[in-house]
């Protein structure tokens, strides 16, 4: 087995403390899981966005130690249509005009 490099175990490291930090938190643990999960698969070459990555689990290892996180969570986009999507299945063009102009030119009568 190969040696780490010193960057991967201070990856591994932020792991572990992330981990425990998260302990007795709502959502840490899976949200710690799922972050390190979804940036596995980076290119051992791209030093600069692991660093940064490094550095931003940092940071949320400080505001979980704080002590005033209880919790941790996600923004989640909600799972039903938005209204504007609701218009598109309903086959309409969205939101209507108050003064019902549906902004098409009235051409005059006398062709003009």
């Amino acid at each position: 087995m190969r040696r780490l490099s010193r960057l991967q175990r201070q990856v591994l490291g932020l792991y572990r403390e992330l981990l425990r930090a998260g302990r007795g938190k709502p959502g840490a643990e899976a949200r710690v899981r799922a972050e390190f999960r979804q940036h596995a698969s980076l290119p051992r070459s791209d030093v600069l966005r692991i660093e940064y990555l490094y550095r931003r689990g940092r940071r949320q290892l400080q505001q979980l130690r704080s002590g005033h996180a209880t919790a941790m969570g996600i923004f989640v986009r909600p799972q039903g249509p938005t209204a504007a999507q609701e218009a598109v299945l309903d086959g309409s063009d969205g939101p209507k005009s108050p003064c019902g102009n549906t902004g098409a030119r009235e051409t005059p009568s006398d062709g003009r």
